[in-house]
């Protein structure tokens, strides 16, 4: 696998990690919170996630293709979150050619989700639920690792 492919996928390892701690153990009804009133919902923002894993696994495949998905109940979003991460990974780790270049493809969807997963961190603390901060240098987050199961956080702080 080429040096691009490899970074991508340590990416979406990490993109993995940081959500799946964004997103455990949301307190009940946090789907439906707002920080404002024309701000999107918690589960708006997790629905838009999965979309631009979609829209990633389309790009990859040569495809210019994006759709807009409504949110699901939390727990079937987080699922579909982790789906379309898991399947976009293995087109990456596959020896299948990307469609568009490996920057492109982090540009838009991935470094896009970076920022809508640290909106779901700031909700989480908005919404009276905080996530612990943590050292993410020292986390281990290995390429491949892109489902719910993550390992523990090594070095958190308050």
């Amino acid at each position: 696998m080429d040096e691009k492919r490899e970074l991508l996928r340590h990416t979406l390892a990490t993109v993995a990690y940081r959500g799946a701690k964004a997103v455990r153990d949301a307190p009940a009804g946090f789907a439906e919170f707002r920080a404002g009133a024309t701000s999107r919902t918690a589960g708006e923002v997790l629905a838009h996630i999965g979309d631009l894993f979609d829209w990633a696994l389309a790009l990859a495949k040569g495809n210019y293709a994006w759709h807009d998905s409504p949110p699901l109940t939390w727990d079937r979003q987080v699922e579909r979150f982790f789906a379309t991460l898991e399947a976009f990974d293995r087109y990456v780790a596959g020896d299948q050619p990307l469609g568009f270049p490996a920057e492109k493809l982090f540009q838009g969807p991935i470094a896009d989700s970076l920022t809508h997963i640290g909106q779901i961190a700031m909700l989480r603390r908005l919404a009276g639920s905080p996530i612990r901060g943590e050292s993410y240098f020292k986390a281990d987050i290995a390429a491949g690792r892109v489902d719910v199961n993550q390992p523990e956080p090594r070095r958190e702080f308050d």
